[in-house]
């Protein structure tokens, strides 16, 4: 069986670079190219060679190094087809419920709009992980730039749908400030207690948040919760549905 190793790292200010790679065929994916000379040095270090970009969507800090990486490797570059016009050097256009073939593993395209118009996750169950650029942040979500917030929250259903064991690699570390907002959220959420004053310790020694886990996600992030009725309380949209609540959720983050 194969194994997929996967190594993290920051990059530019708050983002987080991705390599995978599957060492019995060689292949090398990164995830989204924020930083070309970042990920270059990171190929150097682990004497691996890019094969393949896995775009998540087209904002610049997350395309900005793939034309550069490209020119430099041939690598295959993919991302999602409702946005094939907006990111450089793409190769192949993927749409929802795709499998990719990358190396020994079958990569599903997910899609989920709402952060931008053709946002996707890619998922690999054999490994139990899945990349989600900026739609899911640990204790957290993407701003609604281009979609409407029902849309936003039906792409978080997708993701919430996973098995809970499934690590998510997000495109930013922005934890401390989400559970600082979560706390007012959902203040009486005893997990959410702990797992902010985990998070408080990793950020005072400097270490990333990152990966997180559907399943605890589920547990304490406000965005996946607009069931609590803690939360519909405080809210007072003990009525509403779900996607209503998380839409009041998401603005009095934007509004942090």
């Amino acid at each position: 069986m194969s194994l997929l190793h996967i190594h993290q790292f920051r990059c530019l200010d708050d983002n987080y670079g991705v390599l995978i790679h599957d060492a019995g065929s060689g292949v090398t994916a990164s995830i989204d190219a924020a930083d070309a000379g970042a990920i270059a040095e990171e190929l150097a270090a682990k004497r691996w060679n890019l094969t393949h970009i896995l775009t998540t969507h087209h904002h610049a800090d997350h395309t900005q190094g793939n034309l550069e990486l490209k020119a430099a490797s041939g690598c295959t570059i993919l991302g999602p087809a409702a946005e094939a016009g907006r990111i450089p050097g793409i190769d192949v256009a993927l749409a929802d419920g795709d499998i990719y073939r990358l190396g020994a593993f079958d990569v599903r395209v997910i899609s989920t709009p709402g952060h931008t118009a053709g946002h996707c996750v890619y998922w690999i169950p054999e490994a139990d992980v899945a990349f989600v650029g900026d739609t899911l942040f640990a204790l957290g979500c993407g701003r609604v730039f281009e979609g409407t917030p029902e849309m936003m929250w039906n792409s978080l259903r997708k993701l919430m749908a996973l098995p809970p064991e499934t690590a998510i690699y997000c495109g930013h570390e922005y934890t401390a400030a989400n559970a600082r907002f979560a706390l007012t959220i959902e203040p009486e959420n005893e997990a959410l207690q702990q797992r902010a004053r985990e998070v408080a310790d990793l950020a005072a020694r400097h270490q990333p948040t990152i990966p997180t886990r559907i399943g605890l996600e589920l547990e304490t992030n406000p965005f996946l919760r607009p069931h609590s009725k803690a939360i519909r309380a405080r809210l007072g949209l003990e009525r509403a549905k779900d996607w209503q609540v998380f839409a009041e959720i998401r603005a009095r983050k934007n509004k942090a």
